[in-house]
């Protein structure tokens, strides 16, 4: 049984993936803050183990990310997590990571679009920072460049924008994002050391239909 690593357990998106991965041939290891008490209702599921921990304690990320096959993180906008994360994975061999990270960070937001977003994020070389330490540690990562989140059941589409194409679509559903998660785990090669826009079909306005 594939065994997986949610980094971040209790986020938006993690709570539309944990049922996704529940549904495939998984053993899920969830942990946050507070993680026991927040997700109480699967500590005593046969195929999880819930954890408490901080992203900030290596010794949490040790006893976390040991044995595991595929890691999860929720977000990866914060640079010394994410050196703690790669570097507890290489000390353990674990080489499969997927991280949530923001469009914009390869400056690939093009047209109105580009211009609201750019206006609406503000400066964001901290996440640029973040994201180059997820890319450049010789791990087998997939970093998704997703599009503004909203929720809608049962609206599952999306489409994977290329590093270095115009990132044009506006929105993405938290459940395709969740949707995506699950289809790497499912098939690990899938985006494979790759930076992706994520995003929802259709949906090339000047900005999202939400706002």
């Amino acid at each position: 049984m594939k065994r997986v690593l949610i980094l971040g357990a209790t986020s938006n998106i993690s709570h539309y993936l944990i049922p996704k991965l529940l549904n495939q041939s998984v053993f899920l290891t969830l942990f946050a803050r507070h993680g026991c008490q927040r997700l109480a209702k699967l500590v005593s599921n046969p195929k999880v183990h819930v954890m408490n921990g901080d992203w900030n304690n290596v010794d949490d990320l040790q006893r976390a990310i040991k044995d595991q096959d595929i890691v999860f993180m929720a977000t990866s906008q914060f640079i010394q997590a994410n050196k703690n994360v790669v570097a507890v994975m290489k000390e353990q061999h674990v080489k499969r990571l997927i991280a949530i990270s923001e469009l914009g960070i390869e400056d690939e937001v093009t047209g109105d679009f580009g211009k609201w977003t750019r206006k609406m994020m503000g400066n964001n070389q901290n996440l640029k920072v973040a994201a180059n330490v997820i890319k450049h540690n010789g791990l087998n990562y997939t970093l998704m460049r997703m599009a503004w989140l909203y929720d809608q059941d049962k609206n599952e589409a999306y489409e994977l924008i290329q590093s270095g194409q115009p990132f044009q679509d506006t929105q993405l559903t938290r459940q395709a994002a969740a949707r995506f998660v699950a289809d790497i785990v499912n098939n690990p090669e899938l985006a494979a050391y790759q930076s992706v826009g994520i995003a929802e079909p259709n949906t090339q306005w000047g900005k999202p239909s939400f706002y």
